[in-house]
């Protein structure tokens, strides 16, 4: 059945236009500048219609699994869909959901008890086509983790997964360069400073060893795939040569300016936290992601834990940091699709899919209406 919005303000590629959308489960069958004199034309009163969100690192799920410490949630397709709910009223339509594999440095520990029921959810879930949005898998590959190869072998060759990140947080390196706010952190998420302590010198004696016989070790099973590599937290020229030495196509979460410059120079796209625009900083002593942005240094955003926040930030970085509407939602929908192979999605283009967002904006706060995916409403 055909959808008709008209009286929108379209935001399209550079520019935002009042017109007119169709489209149905097979795609965008038209978009026009004016008004519809059609009957059946909904008028959506000048708001905002813009292409559905495309989310590449959110670690939402996790927090459906296990909603408080030691909780595991014992129905996984279940907390799955709750999580798809969610990430369909932030206005995502495409969602790469971030599975950690292995252990990492953090009270998180949890995460390799939830691995294997978190994947087999996402499995199920897609196979049975109860999610409202698309579900793709972003392997986050734990690489201090000293069984990180024996979790992911059995993964190697699932067709849901379709990125993979290399991280290594070990104590004094990269996102946790500064121990201060590492242990900030980690006490806030339940470990004690004893636990803290032992922690940081079990990671800094193995994590170096770890990280040299994982790293070539995971790229070399994903990359005979084609599947796209992106670093994690590149912090010096150092970091973002060794990955694109290893053929990463992505630098995420790049936590200083130097780092960025290095990955935009090299040709690697640049992602970065939109809770850090929204909240104005980084919780991790990282770089400004609107610092970023303003020196164009920024190609997309991800929600990271805070699905609500990608919307948010791009009416942040258009009201207070000077990128145009066009420029801040690129980051959020084409951008990202283009830098994971998405050719058919992010645009308002006719033969293209109709995932499609309808919001309005009160201030900074973005509303949303409606999400549609694939012509269906999801929201």
């Amino acid at each position: 059945m055909s959808t008709i919005l008209t009286n929108a303000r379209l935001i399209l590629e550079d520019e935002v236009v009042t017109g007119t959308i169709a489209f149905d489960e097979s795609g965008i069958r038209s978009v026009d500048q004016g008004r519809s004199s059609l009957p059946e034309a909904i008028d959506v009163q000048g708001d905002y219609v813009a292409p559905g969100l495309v989310e590449m690192h959110t670690d939402n799920m996790e927090k459906h699994f296990m909603p408080r410490p030691k909780v595991f949630w014992p129905n996984g397709l279940a907390a799955a869909l709750v999580h798809d709910a969610q990430m369909a009223a932030a206005g995502v339509t495409t969602v790469y959901d971030a599975i950690c594999a292995g252990t990492p440095f953090s009270a998180k520990d949890y995460r390799k008890d939830i691995f294997s029921d978190v994947m087999d959810a996402l499995r199920l879930g897609t196979a049975e086509n109860v999610f409202r949005i698309d579900h793709r898998i972003h392997m986050r590959c734990e690489l201090t983790s000293p069984d990180l190869l024996k979790d992911i072998e059995p993964y190697q060759d699932d067709a849901l997964v379709q990125l993979v990140s290399l991280m290594d947080h070990t104590p004094g390196q990269r996102q946790w360069r500064d121990l201060a706010h590492l242990r900030t952190y980690a006490l806030g998420n339940g470990k004690t400073e004893a636990e803290f302590e032992e922690d940081v010198v079990v990671r800094q004696r193995e994590g170096a060893d770890n990280v040299g016989r994982n790293w070539g070790a995971v790229v070399e099973m994903f990359q005979a795939r084609g599947i796209p590599i992106a670093t994690h937290d590149d912090t010096t020229i150092e970091h973002v040569e060794a990955g694109i030495a290893s053929g990463a196509v992505i630098s995420e979460f790049p936590t200083t300016v130097e780092a960025a410059e290095a990955a935009k120079q090299r040709g690697l796209a640049t992602i970065a936290g939109a809770p850090n625009v929204v909240r104005g900083g980084s919780h991790s002593g990282g770089v400004s992601v609107a610092e970023l942005a303003e020196k164009d240094l920024l190609d997309g955003l991800s929600s990271d834990y805070v699905p609500a926040s990608l919307l948010q930030a791009v009416l942040k970085l258009h009201d207070k940091h000077g990128i145009t509407l066009p420029a801040a939602m690129a980051k959020v929908t084409w951008k990202v699709a283009d830098i994971l192979g998405l050719k058919d999605r992010g645009h308002l283009k006719p033969g293209l899919r109709a995932d499609i967002v309808r919001f309005k904006a009160l201030g900074a706060t973005p509303v949303i209406a409606t999400v549609w995916s694939q012509g269906r409403r999801a929201f």
